[in-house]
């Protein structure tokens, strides 16, 4: 009569001839020594511990990734700039002894695009340009790479030729001061500009009639009395203008100081609604945003 029940002789557990615990045996049976199953159950040499040296490899790709990524952003997307100079008050603090703004400059709105009368724009200076601010030249390589990478984030003081002004007049418009009550006019229309920061009489403000000639703008600073800007170089071979191609971008949005913080506007002084050019580059943004958001929630229902 077999005895079949739970806890039965069938249930006996059979340990090895040595009377070894089973777990010691191999996966082969009674047969495999106790020494072959001891070693097929140690740990892997080396499991779970850090590769010696990863670190070290890896750090020279993640610089170069983020230097890439850096330059990347810098030449085609957003650029900081330090204001350096006066010429901006009172909308951009750049003034001796007071904290000069730190402004990122957006260069896409001018990849659909040219510069409107109102926007406040960086630029490659002609060469007929006096500086505004002198800047010593780097003494070595690294010291070069230092200011170029402060120049990135904008806390170095920007290069010589470059200046930040706003736009008063594009090409083929004719652009002279003064109407009767002071104001800059352009195509015999007087601006609209509250932003304007001066102390000089009227009497010391003419200057034009310029027509500007077509590829090329007018820029002049806030600060009337403190800005050498076309006004100045009326006499060169370009009448004072700067080319569309020379501007680096459009200021958009004062980071620092922290207490300024804060978009900056173009405002319509000329008069023209300029919305549909300035809101072109949005436009396409939200239309390359859409299939992309479509795509995911159609992926995400399928896997729902």
């Amino acid at each position: 009569m077999s005895n079949d029940r739970p806890g039965g002789p069938a249930d006996v557990v059979p340990t090895n001839a040595r009377g070894g615990d089973p777990e010691e045996m191999g996966s082969s049976g009674p047969g495999q020594s106790g020494r072959s199953s001891w070693f097929s159950r140690r740990r892997p040499v080396g499991d779970g511990n850090p590769k010696k040296g990863s670190l070290l490899r890896e750090l020279p790709v993640l610089l170069l990734i983020a230097f890439v990524l850096a330059l990347v952003v810098k030449t085609f997307f957003v650029q900081a700039f330090f204001i350096p100079s006066g010429s901006m008050e009172q909308t951009l603090h750049g003034c001796p002894g007071c904290t000069g703004d730190r402004v990122l400059v957006n260069k896409v709105p001018y990849w659909f695009g040219s510069p409107e009368p109102g926007d406040i724009v960086v630029f490659k200076g002609p060469d007929t340009w006096t500086p505004e601010v002198s800047v010593a030249a780097p003494s070595n390589w690294f010291s070069g790479a230092l200011i170029w990478l402060g120049r990135a984030v904008g806390v170095a003081p920007p290069s010589e030729d470059d200046f930040v002004k706003r736009v008063i007049a594009t090409g083929g418009q004719t652009v002279q001061c003064c109407d009767a009550q002071g104001r800059v006019t352009v195509d015999g229309k007087p601006l609209n500009e509250p932003y304007i920061y001066q102390n000089t009489p009227i009497q010391s403000r003419p200057f034009g009639p310029v027509t500007v000639p077509q590829g090329r703008l007018w820029v002049m600073g806030d600060h009337r009395s403190a800005s050498a800007d076309s006004r100045e170089h009326m006499t060169d071979r370009y009448s004072g203008t700067i080319g569309v191609s020379d501007v680096i971008g459009k200021a958009a949005l004062i980071v620092w100081p922290v207490n300024r913080f804060g978009l900056l506007d173009s405002p319509d002084i000329q008069g023209v609604n300029a919305a549909g050019t300035a809101a072109a580059p949005y436009a396409v943004g939200l239309a390359g945003v859409v299939p992309v958001v479509a795509w995911r929630r159609r992926r995400g229902t399928h896997d729902d």
